[in-house]
């Protein structure tokens, strides 16, 4: 009897091709607040900074 293949093997993976769930095994995950958060903050700082330097209209 033939023996079955794993579901990773194939013309896929053959030809470099990754699958979702493989390329986020190592992928970096933020929290989206924090990320709002951290955008907003650093608008903030930017608008401060013009109107502390005079660049503000």
């Amino acid at each position: 009897m033939a023996k079955r293949k794993n579901e990773g093997s194939g013309l896929q993976s053959s030809a470099g091709l990754m699958r979702y769930f493989e390329a986020d095994d190592t992928a970096i995950k933020l929290d989206p607040k924090l990320v709002i958060g951290a955008c907003i903050g650093a608008g903030l700082v930017i608008m401060g900074l013009n109107i502390a330097f005079g660049f503000w209209p």
